[in-house]
């Protein structure tokens, strides 16, 4: 049973989508300004009540002294490390291979700021406070990211977490947090963002993953550290003369999600228990840590394509349209829990599961009798 449509074809058709918020279309921002009075003024160059007020409830959120709304996370986080690294007078920053600066930014950070990272840990698992303890570099900062997104959204244990900020005050170097998914990660640690921040001089958080928002990013930290975060904004040309669209968006989806990420996380858990029951399927992790995972097959994409699209047009359910080669037989695609998931009766969900599954099976059973 093949499929007759592409994969993005069917997933387009769905009814239903097990990731997400849904679609982001014009309605998304339309839904923010609904309830938005008319006389509400826009912020001027990073002044005004709906800037102001915004980046205050997020530095409280975060437990820091002040935060500073950015367009992109790429600009804000570029600019912390090339703070970290003036005030030290050293131009070396430590993170992970997979971390975003590293294989999403066209070396921004190298070409711009003129500053070399040194890659910590093997790709395929976290940084560990043996890998710190170990480098022979000296770095002016060391980045972690909570969750680690390329690796299925892994988490180290809170305690490891402690030792390597422990380690890092003691001997003068600044850690700085790649929170774009941060709040999705407090069901796990059982925290409030303050208290993870708290282990961290600065961290950034996404305003359009588990939020929903348009775009945006904060970056919070104390008053010396976001003072100059400004002037390089500018100098980015991130300062636009008004950023209210964001702002308001990021704002109401705040209100509207910040509360849902422990159904989030419940979400991600209940399905990859059923994938993980699929033939020649397996997620990363196990058992999810966020709302996060990957979800792997031990198919080419080229096979997994046309099973997935028949999947989608017999059940109605769509459950990625991007999957991406880990090798010649492998794939994967990644799965993040928003609201959509409720949305989608139970049995639905596992008769999706199931049919998967004969699927899988007899797809296999095919390639062994060429």
């Amino acid at each position: 049973m093949n499929g007759k449509k592409s994969v993005q074809e069917a997933f387009n058709e769905t009814t239903y989508r097990i990731v997400g918020h849904g679609n982001r279309d014009v309605q998304v921002l339309k839904e923010a300004f609904e309830a938005v009075e008319n006389n509400t003024a826009s912020d001027i160059y990073g002044t005004g009540k709906v800037i102001e007020a915004f980046q205050s409830e997020m530095a409280k959120l975060l437990g820091k002294e002040t935060a500073v709304f950015f367009p992109s996370g790429t600009m804000a986080q570029q600019i912390a490390l090339r703070i970290w690294c003036d005030e030290k007078g050293l131009k070396t920053v430590a993170y992970h291979p997979l971390c975003h600066l590293e294989i999403h930014e066209q070396d921004g950070l190298k070409e711009l700021h003129h500053i070399e990272p040194v890659l910590l840990a093997d790709k395929d698992r976290l940084i560990t406070l043996d890998d710190v303890l170990q480098m022979k570099e000296d770095i002016a900062c060391l980045l972690l990211e909570l969750p680690q997104r390329e690796i299925g959204g892994q988490l180290p244990e809170y305690k490891e977490l402690e030792a390597i900020s422990a380690h890092c005050r003691a001997h003068g170097i600044k850690l700085h947090l790649d929170g774009a998914r941060l709040l999705e990660t407090l069901p796990y640690y059982g925290k409030t963002a303050a208290e993870i921040c708290a282990l961290f001089d600065s961290v950034y958080i996404s305003l359009y993953k588990g939020i929903g928002g348009i775009a945006g990013a904060i970056l919070a930290g104390s008053e010396d550290f976001t003072k100059p975060s400004k002037i390089w904004k500018r100098r980015h040309g991130g300062d636009l003369i008004s950023l209210y669209p964001y702002i308001i968006s990021s704002d109401y989806y705040f209100r509207q999600r910040v509360n849902k990420m422990q159904q989030y996380y419940e979400g991600a858990k209940e399905l990859a228990a059923l994938v993980n029951q699929c033939h020649a399927v397996t997620t990363l992790p196990n058992e999810p840590v966020s709302n996060m995972f990957h979800m792997h097959f031990q198919m080419s994409r080229e096979r997994i394509e046309p099973i997935l699209s028949s999947v989608y047009e017999a059940t109605g359910i769509g459950l990625s349209a991007a999957i991406r080669p880990t090798g010649e037989h492998t794939s994967y695609c990644e799965i993040s829990i928003g609201d959509k998931y409720a949305d989608i009766p139970k049995e639905e969900v596992k008769g999706f599961i199931l049919l998967l599954d004969k699927l899988m099976r007899e797809s296999s059973s095919e390639q062994r009798s060429k």
